[in-house]
């Protein structure tokens, strides 16, 4: 088993899915040394069966200047504003409504978020993700 890399670099960055934008791995990463092509290609091939969705990823880089990739689920306000098909939420949370999601569109969300989440049961991840859809106005129903 080889010994232990020490990391120098990590950043969470927030991608568009199969399609990685060079600009934004070479701001954050440039100056580690990294190799953003080689970054950017293992991203894409990860990637390519949510295209179109935006995946975070973890990027740890280490004193040798390799690598290490670990991907998150997509950020629950996207995933809701997906499910309601609107670009955004309400301009005036609370006044006005963003939009309408159904429960069953709250569990399938809390469903794709429980890996990241900071709950232990889908109940629970379901009033996370009730509690962000209201902080964006939108009406969640059951």
């Amino acid at each position: 088993m080889p010994p232990k890399q020490k990391k120098t670099f990590e950043a969470t960055l927030e991608l568009e899915a199969g399609n990685a934008a060079m600009v934004d791995l070479g701001k954050m990463l440039g100056p580690t040394g990294a190799n953003t092509r080689a970054i950017k290609l293992e991203y894409d091939e990860a990637t390519a069966a949510q295209r179109g969705d935006i995946v975070p990823v973890v990027v740890t880089v280490f004193e040798d200047r390799s690598h290490k990739l670990r991907l998150k689920t997509p950020p629950t306000s996207f995933l809701i504003r997906k499910a309601i098909g609107a670009k955004g939420g309400s301009a005036t949370p609370g006044h006005k409504s963003g939009g309408t999601l159904t429960g069953a569109q709250a569990r399938e969300i809390a469903e794709r978020k429980m890996p990241d989440l900071n709950a232990t049961t889908l109940d629970a991840a379901v009033k996370v993700v009730a509690g962000t859809a209201r902080s964006m106005g939108v009406t969640v129903t059951d």
